[in-house]
């Protein structure tokens, strides 16, 4: 493992956990199998090191899958070893990490491996939204152990050592005559920047593991817990003059909306998650006022903004995750729209889309909403608007809140002037400024209550901070039923 310049399943959960915290649990159990062979291979743990410790202070439970033993592959007692500690963080109220090194199911015992993954799937579900889950792929994953990290709710994955696929290149290639590797076919950067299937990148096991620390810091231990509140240690009345030229006078020019984020958000410090996906779309972990808050928002650096399908999708899981475990949601909305062409329709952006409004549809936590620049068509309505019961929803003066774009509004509303006209291009001028005028600002939505301030960028912070403290005790409910039927 050292010459592979990774670390061994025991020093992995040494340097995951706070130090002289870890109580193994287990390490007597050993497979049951004496079938080909297996009666001489006989190895305490059975491969898998299991147990619990603290982060930061705090209990966490973990299990790591040890690769020099039978190549990490799952037995029917390693899984019961796992089943058994992921039973006690759902009692106990503590997150449950999986550091996974397996080469897959052992072979050797047949249905008793399946079943096993089977029964960590089932406590992976209904974890699920209990206490967060956490996968770190740290080697190989594959076939239908992919399923265990894909359920939990952060996987990370170590660049040019992990990798996770459903088949493998040599399957591939016999199926499909397709020359891929590992790497390219799941790799992490792969996984990171094409699939979605990855949240963080990290370049080797020691900074994976310090990631995941460092998000646990944003998390609560469960689903009846808040997350931990850090020492704000920055004036809530803060302003900062440069948010109030952020924006660029041109509503076609973009400006990177990270900026607007760590100007506002405490220490300008912002934990992003899957930053190398979808990324005109950002979400991640902030602190305002000490207290963890989930950031949504659209980048104008990328794709303008646009809402498409992978943005959407990678928004509502996030929006959904925050919901789950109490963390307010601050929405950063500067959007034109859903991204247009075939491929969009075809792949199905009304359903997905659909995942995004339906998400902040149903979260009932605190939702406060922020509007830099523009706010066009069905994509306003999605973005944590008022109507999705957003409880505090502001805009700065730069904001336009229309169906969409002047240029495209008045070639439809004033199509016959503009054609009779003996200067045509003037008279779109001139009727574009009209529009907006009338329209593209956020005074019409505010008369009606759909935005309930226009205020000075630089005052940002204070607002969604007053906001905060006004929506702590907050209480919203649902109607009554088994459970929604999201667009999936």
């Amino acid at each position: 493992m050292h010459a592979d310049e990774r670390l061994s399943a025991r020093e992995r959960v040494e340097l995951l956990l706070d130090e002289g915290s870890f109580v193994e649990t287990d390490k007597l159990v050993r497979h049951r199998s004496r079938d080909f062979g297996m009666d001489q291979q006989v190895i305490e743990g059975d491969g898998f090191i299991t147990g619990h410790g603290l982060i930061h202070g705090r209990p966490a439970f973990v299990f790591a899958q040890d690769f020099t033993v039978l190549g990490g592959s799952l037995s029917e007692t390693n899984a019961k070893k796992i089943v058994k500690i992921m039973d006690l963080a759902m009692k106990t109220g503590a997150p449950i990490i999986g550091l996974n090194d397996s080469g897959g199911a052992r072979i050797q015992e047949g249905v008793l491996s399946l079943g096993g993954y089977a029964d960590i799937f089932l406590r992976n579900t209904l974890g699920s939204g209990v206490v967060p889950q956490i996968s770190a792929i740290m080697g190989p994953c594959a076939g239908g152990a992919v399923y265990s990290p894909a359920l939990t709710d952060f996987t990370f994955m170590v660049d040019k050592s992990s990798y996770m696929f459903v088949t493998g290149p040599d399957v591939i290639k016999t199926v499909t005559h397709e020359d891929v590797t590992k790497e390219e076919l799941g790799g992490a950067a792969a996984h990171n920047t094409k699939s979605g299937v990855a949240h963080f990148l990290a370049h080797g096991d020691v900074e994976c593991l310090q990631m995941i620390r460092e998000l646990l810091t944003y998390l609560p231990q469960n689903n009846r817990d808040d997350a931990p509140r850090g020492d704000a240690g920055d004036s809530v009345d803060r302003e900062d003059a440069a948010l109030d030229g952020v924006v660029p006078p041109m509503s076609n020019v973009p400006y990177d909306m990270l900026d607007v984020i760590r100007r506002v958000v405490d220490h300008g410090k912002f934990f992003e998650v899957q930053a190398l996906w979808a990324r005109n779309m950002v979400v991640g972990f902030a602190r305002m006022d000490g207290r963890t808050v989930g950031v949504v928002a659209n980048q104008p650096a990328f794709l303008a903004g646009c809402l498409d399908i992978d943005s959407s999708v990678k928004a509502a899981r996030f929006v959904r995750f925050c919901d789950a475990f109490n963390i307010p949601i601050l929405t950063f909305e500067d959007v034109p729209g859903f991204l247009p062409g075939t491929a969009q329709e075809w792949g199905g952006i009304i359903r997905h889309g659909a995942k995004l409004l339906y998400a902040f549809a149903e979260a009932t936590v605190p939702k406060i909403t922020v509007i830099t620049r523009k706010a066009y068509g069905g994509a306003y309505c999605v973005m944590g608007s008022k109507h999705l019961r957003c409880d505090v929803n502001l805009a700065w003066p730069s904001a336009e809140i229309a169906v969409m774009g002047a240029e495209g509004a008045v070639n439809i509303v004033y199509r016959r002037e503009i054609a009779g006209a003996a200067d045509p291009e003037a008279m779109r001028r001139e009727k574009s400024d009209e529009f907006k005028d009338r329209f593209a600002n956020p005074f019409v939505a505010a008369e009606h209550g759909f935005v309930d301030d226009v205020i000075e960028p630089r005052q940002t912070r204070r607002y969604v901070i007053r906001a905060l403290r006004m929506l702590e005790g907050k209480a919203d409910t649902m109607p009554r039923k088994k459970h929604g039927n999201i667009p999936l």
